[in-house]
């Protein structure tokens, strides 16, 4: 036993004094290397207002409706669960990596057999320890990546969430606007039956015509018609919806029948802080911090190995005398491996994992840049909609006006029916443009949330 505690004494000197890992770059590191050509500025280009990201950014919108969805999809959602399972099995991956680094341990048990039609084989039980030790961090740095693949899988459910969600409330605020569409065709089909009655009520007392009551009755048909188109759209949301919340297609699911009131403006932060926050660029990272690993590991691959090994063994026979049951044997030593010929095969690996490395780079740069992007985008979009929405506004109101003064004209027959279906089209039209303005600022404001990268739910 003094051996063995001699032994372990030494495996220990060896491992702390082992080679230290390298530590991957840090996030700004690679932004600086990787970015050099598209430097973050100080503030958004497009505007913002700086401040901390708040998480919960769904609650803003103040629809319970919405809320409780998205607790349904977070528990039933196809797409979270694969995420999910991705996670798990890069927690066991991260396990299994890190089994390495401890002694192994093994019994061997045998039981003795007829040799010859006589006398017996060997019999008896063997425990057999070994260890290696770790000297040039091959071992740590393969724990080291599968600890950055995990995390890097983490960040990737994470974004999966904040995409998912993003996309439900897009959905659900799309199908607002496609009931508000409904309830404005169904305004302007009471306008149109009423022009159709007008119309019929002229040429029964010898003012009007068959033409302007054909032309009366094609413009409600018309209208009619638009309502049907957005009623399969309306159905078409409605199992959109079901699938993302895990439901049966049934389009059974009720939909909001206004939009929700559009919160202010967030805080957007400042573009440097969004490479520590969004998770998909987090996710980008992690990614780089295994490649780093594994090249390490690679070229750790190379270079002598060293393991210590132990055995105690209690072996009988009824042919030979090996020991006495009651005195087993037990041995320590340890063996080198220092690879020497291998066709290539270890240099090849550093060279491939060194090619990987500088893909996660690039990649982590493409993603990074997508995510500055999509955010001065969102920002953009944002102030040019505020500026149409008032506009927009104006219009229709001044078509609502135009539209009873060519009504009032055509009751008194100064004017004939195709004037006023003209004026009625020009102000569904000015209806549906403000509409969907107003859908399309919530749209942006979910864009803005997601590029930004802050949590959509509130933690409990």
């Amino acid at each position: 036993m003094k051996l063995l505690s001699t032994g372990i004494a030494a495996a220990a000197a060896l491992l702390l004094g082992g080679c230290a890992l390298q530590s991957p770059p840090s996030s700004s590191q690679l932004a600086e290397a990787e970015l050099a050509h598209a430097k973050p500025p100080p503030a958004w280009a497009a505007g913002g207002q700086g401040g901390k990201i708040e998480a919960g950014w769904l609650a803003s919108f103040n629809d319970p409706g919405l809320s409780a969805l998205a607790e349904e999809a977070l528990a039933y959602n196809q797409d979270l669960r694969l995420a999910a399972g991705r996670v798990e099995i890069a927690a066991i991956a991260l396990q299994a990596a890190g089994g390495g680094l401890y002694p192994e341990v093994n019994l061997l048990g045998r039981t003795g057999g007829k040799v010859n039609n006589g006398g017996s084989q060997l019999s008896g039980l063997i425990l057999q320890g070994s260890w290696e030790i770790d000297l040039w961090g091959r071992l740590r740095y393969g724990q080291a990546a599968a600890d950055a693949q995990y995390r890097s899988a983490q960040a990737d459910q994470r974004f999966a969430s904040q995409s998912l969600l993003a996309t439900l409330a897009k959905a659900w605020f799309l199908a607002a606007e496609a009931s508000r569409q409904l309830g404005l065709n169904a305004e302007m089909q009471q306008a149109a039956e009423k022009l159709a009655h007008l119309a019929e009520e002229r040429r029964r007392i010898g003012v009007g015509s068959e033409a302007e009551v054909a032309l009366a009755l094609a413009n409600l048909h018309g209208l009619r018609d638009g309502a049907e188109q957005i009623k399969l759209s309306m159905s078409q949301s409605r199992r959109a919806l079901e699938v993302m919340l895990g439901r049966y297609p049934a389009a059974e699911i009720a939909l909001p029948t206004e939009l929700a009131l559009l919160p202010a403006l967030p805080a957007t932060g400042l573009p440097s802080e969004l490479l520590e926050r969004r998770p998909d660029v987090i996710a980008a990272e992690r990614k780089v911090a295994a490649a780093f690993a594994r090249s390490g590991e690679a070229a750790a691959a190379r270079l002598p190995r060293l393991s210590l090994t132990a055995a105690l063994s209690s072996v009988s026979s009824s042919i030979f005398v090996l020991q006495e049951r009651n005195d087993p044997n037990f041995g320590v030593g340890a063996s080198v491996l220092v690879p020497l010929l291998n066709g290539g095969q270890l240099q090849a690996q550093v060279d491939l994992r060194g090619l990987e490395q500088k893909q996660a780079a690039a990649a982590f740069a493409g993603i990074a840049q997508r995510a500055f992007n999509e955010v001065e985008t969102a920002l953009a979009n944002e102030a040019a909609l505020a500026k149409r929405e008032p506009l927009l506004r104006q219009g229709l109101s001044e078509n609502q006006r135009a539209l009873g003064l060519e009504q009032q004209r055509y009751r008194v027959g100064s004017r004939d029916l195709r004037s006023v279906q003209q004026q009625q089209l020009a102000t569904l039209a000015a209806s549906i443009s403000l509409l969907r303005v107003q859908s399309e600022q919530r749209l942006q404001r979910v864009n803005l949330h997601l590029a930004l990268g802050g949590e959509v739910l509130a933690p409990k």
